[in-house]
């Protein structure tokens, strides 16, 4: 059975920290939106028996967002890690 992926779980986070730092954070705010897109985009297709090449898609897509939404956590107000933009 398909189940929604723990986002805040993953960044060791608690909901309530991520609700406050979204409200000031708009770019945050946007990408956590996506990537509850995403999230249940790859529920839904798990749920129909997609293929796995089509599960897989939608999986790394996820996963680009959360590294995205991980780097903002991180680096807020800057271009993301490693950019030297500070």
């Amino acid at each position: 059975m398909p189940v929604k992926h723990d986002l805040y779980e993953d960044l060791n986070v608690s909901k309530a920290e991520v609700d406050k730092r979204r409200q000031g954070d708009e770019k945050l705010s946007r990408l956590l939106d996506e990537y509850q897109g995403a999230d249940a985009a790859v529920v839904d297709a798990e749920k129909a028996a997609a293929n796995d090449d089509e599960v897989t898609k939608l999986k790394e897509k996820r996963l680009l967002i959360k590294d995205k939404i991980v780097q903002q956590w991180e680096y807020p107000n800057t271009q993301g890690a490693g950019t030297g933009k500070f």
